[in-house]
């Protein structure tokens, strides 16, 4: 009973995982296609702790939540009284109750596509472990920070300039959304991603490796896939009106939506695809590694 309690433990959390992956998959194209307003980010951040539990133990997702939540929040607040480093904006009550001036909704969505973009950055670069060398340890923040300001790029024009969900007070040429947002975003995740890294190379484990299944790395990337087409679907299904930003300034409801689902295609799409290649590819390597090895021996 002992030896088998964490084989069933694996099974159990193996099968959460992916029925939340899937209520994640399923809920998002869904609720695109009927055009409801419900974002289901929030339902990957018990996904991003058990998943992260798996790959970097407790004490290291727990690490990687602090640094999420206190990094982005003091950033977010900052900003929102001093104009830096994402701009002037304010949250309206639409995300629900704030911590500090920042609503818990931010904060949770924060933490859990950070997870997903940190991922699958790990698989494009490489793993950070302990001992890892500096460029892989700065290399992998750097690229996540860019996955998941692709995100806000087709994001933020909706949730701000159409759906209202936070104001960007001096309005910007990106659909109202200042560039000042993008690099405060840059910024911001690139910090706490960087902190991550730097505490996985002091403390972090020394046998983490690609060797996980497949499916570890494959529900990450499909979740950020679908997360992408989930734009697309949007512009498919919009409708053409006028909105107006906080300056005056008029926009097409059509012209923001397509562009949102451009944008999507050629950042988060692209990024899944290229990290589902090198992933498959990598899983080939390995599974001839052994095979070359075999046949070498039975040459000699």
């Amino acid at each position: 009973m002992t030896d088998a309690t964490p084989t069933r433990n694996q099974t159990l959390t193996k099968i959460v995982l992916w029925a939340i992956a899937v209520a994640y998959i399923v809920g998002t194209l869904t609720t695109r296609i009927l055009s409801i307003p419900i974002s289901l980010v929030t339902l990957l951040f018990p996904f991003a702790l058990i998943h992260g539990a798996k790959r970097y133990g407790r004490n290291g997702i727990v690490v990687f939540v602090v640094f999420t939540f206190i990094i982005s929040n003091i950033l977010e607040s900052l900003s929102i009284l001093t104009g830096v480093p994402f701009g002037h904006y304010y949250y309206t009550d639409s995300l629900g109750p704030k911590l500090a001036l920042v609503p818990l909704f931010i904060a949770l969505s924060y933490v859990a596509f950070g997870y997903v973009a940190w991922v699958i950055s790990t698989v494009v670069v490489g793993e950070v472990r302990r001992r890892a060398t500096i460029f892989t340890t700065i290399a992998v923040p750097l690229i996540a920070s860019f996955m998941m300001v692709a995100w806000d790029l087709s994001l933020d024009p909706i949730a701000s300039t159409i759906n209202h969900a936070w104001i960007w007070t001096q309005g910007g040429g990106y659909f109202g959304v200042p560039i000042s947002n993008f690099l405060g975003w840059s910024f911001t995740v690139y910090i706490f991603f960087q902190l991550f890294a730097l505490y996985l190379q002091q403390r972090g484990s020394d046998d983490l490796t690609r060797g996980l299944p497949i499916t570890h790395y494959l529900q990450i990337i499909l979740v950020y896939m679908v997360t992408g087409v989930g734009f697309v679907i949007d512009h498919l299904v919009s409708i053409n009106m006028q909105v107006t930003d906080t300056v005056g300034h008029v926009w097409q409801t059509r012209d923001i939506y397509e562009t949102s689902a451009i944008s999507a295609i050629y950042t988060m799409l692209f990024v899944s695809i290229l990290a589902l290649v090198i992933l498959f590819r990598d899983q080939l390597v390995q599974k001839k590694g052994p095979a070359l090895a075999n046949l070498q021996d039975s040459k000699d």
